[in-house]
């Protein structure tokens, strides 16, 4: 973190210091008093279900060196600096995009429907290969996440790698505000958050708001493969670059080899120049991951065979399609973090890329689809039983149109309906056999991550 006193915090957040030692140096800043340590900013939210005011005076006695406050005449005793401000979100974004724009180093933007967090990991790998590189950690990709991000950034880095997520109308051009990234990645066009945007071409249409703050160096890099992102080649006020597997694409993938747990590519280059990348996760949406990060630290100016070299020591985020095995010798595919119609069929693919012993899917509810939610959730049955998946464990209400869909495409095909995660379990303790090979997967709120657990201890 860049040095910063109270006062300059006071100053770029538009704030006014009523306690406390303006010159106090800010050491870190936090929005969860859990996480407070010895001259950290406590940054209380006010959400829904919780005021975090109430927590300053915690704060202060972790040994908070400042707080900012909305509610100035509640203000807890302590030892600490008081910030009075209008609205603490708006205090945050305002001091995150000041920050940020001391950074002098390229910031690139993930964004998408699918795949932002492995793309994220994989650019900032390729891209270290040859920069000093500050990254989104976990989840810190939303209006509260990313502008703890931006306070991250110092002179110690040469680029940042920063993933922004969004779910409604609005939020990526408030983000996109703080972040101004210089690039930025755009990995795909589904489903995901339709219930509130109502089309895919909305969808787009608010990604699209990542460019918001782009300048004539900036570059948008666009999947390919995706017919929603393709089109957009060449049509925009900025320089577009293409990845993917198809002939028209500036970065192509070649000579694709998809194994059970893990894949191999010939990576082209625009200058002909080309890569052999061999990754250690499976799936073809893990080779167009990678080739977003070899397209962005190309353009960065990293050498091609360099960043190829760097991925082949990626490592998948937890509950991110994490391949474990059974004391039983049943092999779990974790994909549990979260889920939407496209990331379960590309699950499903790599579940189908085992061939030894059964294939078995265990599906949950895939939430924030609206009105697609029906539709959504039977097309994933309908494709897992054209995929060539033996067995189908749904849970929840929504997910019963999973069964529905595999019905329609195999009458005879073995599903088990779940009303929760208990039942499933019970399901699969009565089904698997040693050498089968289950997925886990559902939206972040199903917690299905239970079921992997309960089944490692088999």
């Amino acid at each position: 973190m860049m040095k910063i006193t109270v006062k300059d915090f006071a100053e770029t957040c538009g704030g006014k210091v009523i306690r406390g030692a303006k010159e106090t140096e800010i050491l870190s800043i936090a929005i969860d008093s859990r996480q407070v340590g010895p001259g950290a900013l406590f940054v209380p939210i006010v959400g829904e279900r919780t005021d975090a005011h109430r927590y300053i005076g915690k704060a202060f006695s972790a040994g908070a060196a400042a707080a900012l406050t909305q509610e100035p005449e509640k203000a807890a005793g302590g030892a600490g600096a008081l910030i009075a401000v209008q609205d603490t979100r708006e205090a945050l974004r305002k001091a995150a995009a000041v920050w940020r724009r001391r950074f002098r180093g390229p910031v690139v933007g993930i964004t998408g429907s699918v795949g932002k967090t492995t793309t994220k990991e994989m650019t900032a790998l390729a891209v270290s290969s040859g920069m000093r590189v500050v990254k989104t950690e976990g989840n810190q990709n939303s209006q509260i996440g990313l502008p703890l991000t931006m306070f991250r950034l110092s002179p110690e880095y040469d680029a940042a790698v920063i993933e922004m997520g969004m779910s409604e109308f609005g939020e990526m051009s408030r983000i996109a505000a703080v972040a101004a990234p210089d690039y930025a990645v755009m990995t795909n066009i589904g489903l995901s958050h339709i219930g509130n945007l109502g089309s895919r071409e909305n969808i787009r249409a608010e990604k699209l708001h990542i460019t918001d703050c782009f300048h004539e160096g900036s570059v948008l890099f666009l999947n390919g493969d995706d017919p929603m992102l393709m089109p957009l080649h060449g049509k925009m006020p900025f320089r577009t670059v293409c990845y993917g597997t198809r002939s028209g694409c500036d970065f192509r993938a070649e000579n694709i080899r998809l194994g059970e747990k893990s894949c191999k590519f010939q990576a082209k280059a625009p200058d002909g120049k080309s890569a052999q990348v061999t990754l250690p996760v499976p799936g073809i949406h893990s080779v167009l991951d990678a080739l977003a990060g070899l397209a962005v630290s190309f353009v960065l100016g990293v050498p091609l065979e360099k960043a190829a070299i760097a991925l082949s020591g990626y490592r998948t985020p937890s509950m991110r399609m994490q391949i474990r095995k059974t004391g039983a010798g049943i092999t779990v595919i974790d994909d549990s973090y979260n889920s939407s119609p496209d990331a379960a069929k590309s699950s499903i693919d790599v579940l189908c890329g085992f061939r030894s012993g059964r294939r078995i899917a265990v599906l949950a509810d895939m939430l924030e689809l609206g009105k697609y939610s029906r539709q959504g959730h039977f097309e994933v049955g309908a494709f897992a039983a054209k995929a060539g998946v033996n067995a189908l464990v749904t849970v929840g209400t929504e997910a019963k149109a999973i069964a529905d869909g595999a019905h329609s495409v195999n009458p005879d095909m073995e599903c088990h309906v779940c009303e929760n995660n208990a039942e499933a379990i019970l399901a699969l303790k009565k089904i698997l056999l040693p050498g089968d090979t289950v997925l886990i997967k559902g939206s972040h709120s199903t917690n299905v991550s239970e079921i992997v657990s309960e089944l490692l201890t088999v």
